[in-house]
């Protein structure tokens, strides 16, 4: 590492003012700041230092991001071989998988990465970190058969239209990984339709049906039938996307998030009570067969528990007030299961809960601290005259 940083000072000077590439100063910098610690200081105003910094919060939300990675490329292998009615070694499976989830990350960060590093290189701005996360999350909630110029259109689209419109990373009003599903979802509905996984020749005996996609059905039909059992919803032995198939998995890395104390855990929860809250609602009523499936289905199907974790907790795009992230959670949780049960063209509702949450989260934040002022002003007592 020395030998290292030694290379690293030697070519400096020629990526400051006044150097050869002066114009690359941005790239150095994403490249230095990403292998060492940056020994920039404040030297102006009175500032807070903390132990972290943004590079190592979003490293960790990628460390979080692991479990349900590895479990869901070997998903995808053992999805694939299910399909043809062919029992698979462990390795095999994951070796599958690997072919099909890699390129997607691949083609996710090259993508993101370089409209990063363009837009730095224009506004003369440090290169942000905020796309180690976008770039992983993307992938990680498409299905794993999308061809792969979707994903690079997708991701530039939530990089671009996004993000850097805003003003880059923290400005985002947004989730970016939610955006790139959205545009997707809107633009492609086939590909995106959340009914399979890639899969060869089916055998006769396999469904390539999702759990969501089969509750769906059941409002036509009448009666639901999962072909999976909770347990297995629960462990992730189903067709989906990449990385919200597993709960398990997903609940790893919520314990790595709050233990680090990056995710929030009052977002977290009240985005399940949310979800229990109308699930419970909507098994009261039972109008449809849909309603009639048990509340606590909806926190393994789908999107919901990888939502919840991952994309209700973004940090810029999620309320800020204590107050706020329970209210602002809830109703995610709450308006996931009613657009998906009372929506049969738009079976899974978390997506668009969570982005139409981003919109009022600023909203929710402001009443919040209204409120706060209103009743600190009741408490003070009117001066004597």
């Amino acid at each position: 590492m020395k030998a290292l940083r030694k290379y690293l000072d030697k070519i400096k000077p020629q990526f400051q003012k006044g150097g050869k590439f002066e114009k690359l100063h941005s790239t150095f910098d994403a490249f230095e700041t990403f292998l060492f610690v940056p020994d920039k200081t404040t030297f102006r105003g009175s500032h807070i230092r903390d132990s972290i910094d943004m590079k190592r919060t979003m490293s960790i939300v990628v460390i979080a991001l692991l479990p349900a990675l590895l479990f869901g490329i070997w998903n995808v292998g053992h999805q694939h071989f299910l399909s043809l009615g062919e029992m698979a070694p462990f390795w095999n499976k994951v070796g599958f998988g690997l072919l099909k989830v890699l390129p997607i990350i691949i083609v996710s960060y090259a993508t993101g990465l370089a409209i990063e590093f363009i837009f730095a290189q224009i506004r003369h701005h440090e290169v942000n970190e905020g796309f180690l996360v976008s770039g992983m999350l993307i992938p990680l909630v498409l299905p794993p058969d999308l061809p792969l110029w979707m994903v690079a259109l997708a991701t530039a689209f939530a990089v671009i239209i996004g993000k850097e419109v805003f003003g880059g990373t923290g400005m985002n009003i947004l989730n970016p990984a939610l955006t790139a599903r959205a545009f997707l979802f809107f633009a492609y509905p086939a590909q995106m339709s959340g009914d399979k996984v890639w899969i060869a020749d089916k055998a006769d005996a396999f469904s390539g049906a999702t759990p969501l996609a089969e509750a769906t059905a059941g409002i036509e039909s009448g009666v639901v039938h999962f072909t999976h059992s909770f347990q297995e919803m629960f462990l992730g032995l189903i067709p989906g996307s990449i990385g919200e198939t597993s709960t398990l998995a997903i609940l790893i890395g919520a314990l790595i998030l709050v233990f680090t104390g990056i995710g929030s855990l009052r977002i977290m929860l009240s985005v399940i009570a949310g979800g229990i809250f109308m699930g419970g609602i909507l098994n009261i009523f039972g109008a449809n067969a849909y309603m009639d499936v048990p509340f606590y289905y909806h926190l393994v199907i789908g999107g919901f528990a990888f939502g919840t974790v991952f994309m209700a907790t973004d940090p810029v795009t999620a309320a800020q007030t204590n107050k706020g992230k329970i209210i602002y959670g809830f109703l995610i949780g709450l308006m996931a299961v009613l657009i998906r049960v009372l929506n049969p063209a738009y079976p899974e509702g978390m997506m668009l809960a969570i982005l139409l949450m981003n919109v009022f989260a600023p909203l929710i934040d402001h009443y919040v601290v209204e409120a706060n002022i209103k009743r600190r002003l009741k408490r003070m007592k009117p001066a004597k005259a």
